[in-house]
Formats: structure tokens, sequence, C-alpha cells
């Protein structure tokens, strides 16, 4: 297997674990929405619903870490990085991802596998409430968590060696983007007219030209940007 195919397998396992738990905000909204109308139509509110909601948000928030480190969409302040060079911009995150990245999540794993052991072994359920539902499931998601950001952290890792080798960022997995969404509902939409599906192209051009100066690859092709796959 050669870097790149084990990069975007790498990418593939993250974006299938966010899509897979992206899912949770479906559930998240359905338990909210019930417990509205039973609050105030009802008037008959349930107790455990805020561990509950915190539970769900919680797992949704750390499953997804990997899969929003994978698409480059963690915060950044790019002002300066994104006119940087490529080899600058490569050691630039090598020496952050080794000095903070890899010790703050192997911390995560180690600590967040104490917490779910600790939990399963005493039972543990939430004492927010007094009949509090039971935690160690979801506790259990934090060494998880943490195991996929890692793997995804070592990946990275190593686009920035191949970047400092080869003064080119390898391409990563694109996967779909809310302006991606929107150009397709205007281009297929009986109601648009043509100005109105040109400006949608055009916002969809700069966004791209935005996110590949923050990558170093103003210069790659649009095969090389989605991964090599066309």
């Amino acid at each position: 297997m050669t870097v790149q195919r084990f990069l975007l397998a790498t990418d593939r396992i993250s974006a299938w674990s966010g899509k897979a738990f992206a899912w949770l905000i479906v559930a998240l909204a359905l338990v909210v929405g019930i417990e509205v109308f039973k609050r105030y139509i009802l008037n008959a509110p349930t107790a455990w619903i805020f561990d509950l909601n915190s539970m769900l948000y919680g797992t949704l928030f750390m499953m997804c870490g990997a899969y929003a480190l994978a698409q480059n969409a963690h915060v950044r302040g790019d002002f300066l990085y994104g006119s940087m060079k490529p080899r600058v911009q490569a050691a630039l995150d090598l020496t952050l991802y080794i000095l903070f990245f890899v010790p703050g999540i192997l911390a995560l794993a180690y600590a967040g596998y104490g917490f779910a052991e600790l939990s399963w072994r005493i039972n543990e359920h939430s004492n927010v409430t007094a009949d509090g539902p039971p935690v160690y499931h979801f506790k259990t998601f934090i060494p998880i968590a943490g195991v996929l950001v890692m793997l995804q952290g070592l990946t990275e890792i190593a686009r920035c060696v191949v970047c400092l080798r080869t003064g080119e960022w390898p391409a990563r997995l694109k996967d779909v983007e809310e302006i991606d969404v929107v150009g397709t509902q205007l281009s297929q939409s009986e109601f648009v007219d043509e100005e109105s599906r040109r400006v949608a192209e055009h916002a969809q051009d700069i966004q791209d030209a935005a996110k590949h100066r923050g990558l170093g690859e103003s210069g790659a092709s649009p095969e090389t940007r989605d991964g090599g796959r066309n």
C-alpha cells in the first residue's frame, strides 16, 4: 500500500465514523421536540432529559472530531498561515502536532479509558437527577473518540512529512460541502434563472480557491484535490 492510499484509507475511516454518528443530531432534535411537547402541552416533563441531551450531544461532538480533522474543518487562524509556502505550513503543523496534539490526545485516550472502565465497574448513573440514567455507555465513547482522532492525527503528521519532502500537500479525501448542496439545488430548480446559477458557481470557485490556499494546494489539479479518484 502506497503512502497516498494509506492517507485516503484513514480519511475514509474518519469520514465513515463522522457520518454515522452525525445521525445523532436527528435523534437529539426528536428528543428535544418531544420533550417540549410533553413539558408545555402535557405538563409532564421528563426528569432525566437533560442527561440524555448531554450524552447525545457529547457523543456527537466527540465522534465527529476525527472527521472534522480529516476535512481540515477545525478552526484555524489562517490570516498568516494561508500566505505561507507549503513547506513552511507543513513544518509549523508538524511542530504543533508533536508538541500539543499527540500528548493531548494520548492523555484523552488514556484518561478516557480509565473513566470508562471505572464507570462500568461501579454501574455509574448520573447524579444530576434523583433517578439518573446510566452513563457508562456514554463514557465508553471517550477513549474510542481519542483513538480515532489520534489515528487521523498520525495521518496528518504523515501528510506534513510528505509535504516537507515534496513541497506539495498530498491529496485528501474530498467530501460534500454545504455550498456544493446549494449549487446542486440551484442547478436542478425550475424556478431559478441563469444569473443565479452563475452566482452560485462563482461562490463555489471562491470557496475552493480560499480553501486550497489554506492547504497550500493552489496549483493542484481538480483530480488531485479530489483524492485522485477521477
